[in-house]
């Protein structure tokens, strides 16, 4: 099976399992929406946000480099999973348990710092299950991460109707959410052992080395999370909670739609280390070009199509939260520009060159965080939407910058020109078909963009075919 091949299929099988995942997820919000409203929404995103912050600092990156050393010639794969997954357990520990005393020292009320204590729990199982799957990215048998993930959310849409229909309030559904991500878990490091057997290990010799590796890209992590979530901290600090509330709505649509491009670029991460170890230039090259086409194939038109249901769209999951749809239009463009920007930032880690984007991290934070404190204040979510568009630009025009500047690789951009005149045509569809609702006129533009990508080539019969094509 080729490479080609084995990357559709698994990202084939995460889009279904991610599209599942969707559906309950925005299930979950709309039932949250309407059962706390405004201000109790605040409150659990204000919850999500401060210990996402924490979360962020424990990643440490080591998923990546877990990847990325499950790729060299030679590796004891035990060894370096089970090391990893203690070393990551231990951050966890510490990062996650600073987060309940950190909130105690916030102006927030008591629901939430109570709120912030149980959810700290999830988070734990979040970052160990995060781990575990480069174990899965490795093998690419990423079936068994969703299968996992799916049935974890279908525990996490049981036990939030149960808290809703007892009228349990906030702190029972986050204790929701926390049982959600412990079967997740669970059943993730119970797939993991028919790779390898993970134990508690302390070899201190690759502990030194995988810090020795990790540490540019958990500073660049720690930077990262200054622009990625201080907007949802800094705005609960000048806004009311009903104002979280409806910046979280819109956020959360999202949340769930840049675990996507994460995944896909861990599946092409080994392949892109494989290749330039091996110095093979024309395989580097095909790899990432074909990546950064699948991604714009995706980002541009999702752009297209947000803009115009965004509204019927938010009605549906938060009707009563003015001007969340208006939020979800501005960061769509956000979250297409990471599409693009996880392809090249993980060529940086495949690439080595972690140190040189740790520093341009650091001043895409300073410059975020300067435009939070200036803009929130006085434009509210619209600003700090806005300036959160622009940190993911920079960020990803650094990223670009550092790939082709140390690879000297030159990107085609035939496919971009065909996928933008689909999405031209895609938005014309889309206008036109107003009158037969949403859902229909979504349809048939989604149809009108993948019609004409195969007719102009943009995307060929021959990779429809390899991909389709199952041995």
């Amino acid at each position: 099976m080729s490479y080609t091949r084995k990357i559709a299929h698994n990202t084939i099988v995460q889009i279904a399992g991610k599209g599942v995942s969707t559906v309950i997820g925005v299930i979950v919000i709309g039932m949250l929406t309407r059962y706390l409203g405004a201000a109790g929404f605040g409150q659990y995103t204000t919850i999500m946000a401060f210990l996402q912050l924490f979360g962020v600092l424990v990643d440490l990156g080591l998923y990546v480099i877990l990847v990325k050393k499950m790729s060299e010639p030679g590796v004891d794969e035990k060894s370096i999973v089970s090391n990893i997954f203690t070393l990551r357990l231990i951050s966890a520990i510490i990062f996650l348990g600073v987060a309940p005393v950190a909130v105690l020292f916030f102006p927030y009320a008591a629901a939430v710092k109570w709120g912030v204590l149980i959810t700290t729990l999830s988070f734990l199982g979040i970052t160990l299950n995060q781990a575990l799957s480069g174990v899965f990215q490795k093998h690419l048998r990423m079936d068994k991460v969703v299968i996992a993930e799916v049935i974890g959310r279908f525990v996490l849409i049981g036990a939030t109707w149960i808290a809703i229909r007892q009228d349990l309030g906030l702190l029972w559904v986050m204790g929701a959410v926390v049982a959600g991500s412990a079967v997740n878990f669970f059943l993730t490091f119970w797939y993991s052992r028919q790779f390898v057997h993970i134990t508690l290990a302390f070899n201190m010799r690759v502990w030194r080395e995988v810090v020795r590796d990790t540490w540019p890209i958990a500073l660049s992590i720690a930077f990262n999370l200054i622009y990625f979530k201080a907007d949802t901290i800094i705005l609960s600090l000048y806004h009311s909670e009903a104002d979280v509330g409806v910046y979280g709505a819109a956020s959360k649509v999202l949340e769930v739609l840049v675990t996507f491009p994460a995944m896909f670029a861990g599946l092409v991460l080994p392949l892109l280390t494989a290749a330039w170890v091996a110095a093979d230039r024309e395989k580097f090259q095909r790899v990432l070009s074909k990546s950064l086409d699948a991604m714009l194939m995706v980002a541009l038109p999702l752009i297209v199509g947000t803009w115009f249901v965004a509204q019927p769209v938010m009605d549906l999951i938060a009707p009563e939260f003015h001007d969340s749809a208006a939020i979800l239009r501005i960061l769509i463009v956000a979250t297409s520009i990471i599409f693009v920007g996880n392809v090249f930032g993980n060529t940086v880690v495949a690439l080595n060159r972690q140190k040189t984007m740790m520093w341009l991290y650091l001043a895409v934070a300073l410059i975020a965080l300067a435009g939070y404190l200036l803009v929130i204040p006085s434009y509210n979510y619209f600003g700090a939407a806005w300036v959160r568009v622009g940190a993911e630009f920079l960020i990803t025009v650094s990223a670009v910058a550092v790939v082709l500047g140390v690879t000297r690789v030159k990107m085609p951009l035939a496919v971009l020109w065909k996928t933008l005149v689909s999405c031209a045509v895609m938005a014309g569809t889309l206008w036109a078909a107003r009158p037969v609702g949403w859902v229909v006129s979504a349809a048939i533009g989604a149809a009108v963009y993948l019609g004409l990508m195969v007719l102009l080539r943009g995307l060929s019969r021959e990779t429809i075919r390899e991909v389709v094509r199952i041995k």
